[in-house]
């Protein structure tokens, strides 16, 4: 291998887990066990995703991605749940201009999957079938926080 050759591989972009962990998780079944029985009709639910991250040093951030579901019948809460599921995350060689789309969008990416298992668990555990989110797509979420923080600045 020629020294350009390990030059270049030592400043290749990094990405790096070091813990992922559980910071909130609230399930509430406030109306069980009338809730639990068989519905002529399905819920509504609504699913909120939110992401953010903060710098702990200047390789290591905290990616925090939020998760909240409610499931209504008609007027009635069948089930709310919210979790807050966060990782560490050691990055190295992205330029600082990538940085901030970088943080927001593959950490997120990394933890999702875990964090919806959480929340199928959560709501399996509560007595529904589990809530199997679908794919999120964290450079559109990226994008549309963007284009919010634009508009209020403006």
């Amino acid at each position: 291998m020629s020294e350009e050759n390990g030059t270049a591989e030592a400043q290749a972009p990094s990405l790096n887990v070091l813990v992922q962990y559980v910071k909130d998780l609230s399930f509430e079944n406030p109306n069980a066990p009338s809730s639990l029985g068989q519905q002529q009709t399905g819920p509504q639910i609504e699913i909120n995703v939110n992401v953010g991250a903060q710098p702990l040093s200047a390789t290591e951030f905290e990616c925090e991605l939020k998760l909240e579901a409610k499931a209504m019948l008609g007027e009635n809460v069948m089930f709310n749940v919210e979790l807050l599921y966060a990782g560490l995350f050691r990055i190295e060689n992205v330029p600082e201009e990538h940085l901030h789309p970088f943080v927001l969008i593959e950490c997120p990416r990394l933890l999702f999957p875990f964090a919806r298992q959480i929340l199928a668990d959560a709501t399996r555990n509560g007595g529904y079938p589990p809530l199997m989110l679908d794919p999120i797509d964290f450079v559109a979420l990226y994008q549309q926080n963007a284009a919010r923080a634009a508009a209020n600045v403006n």
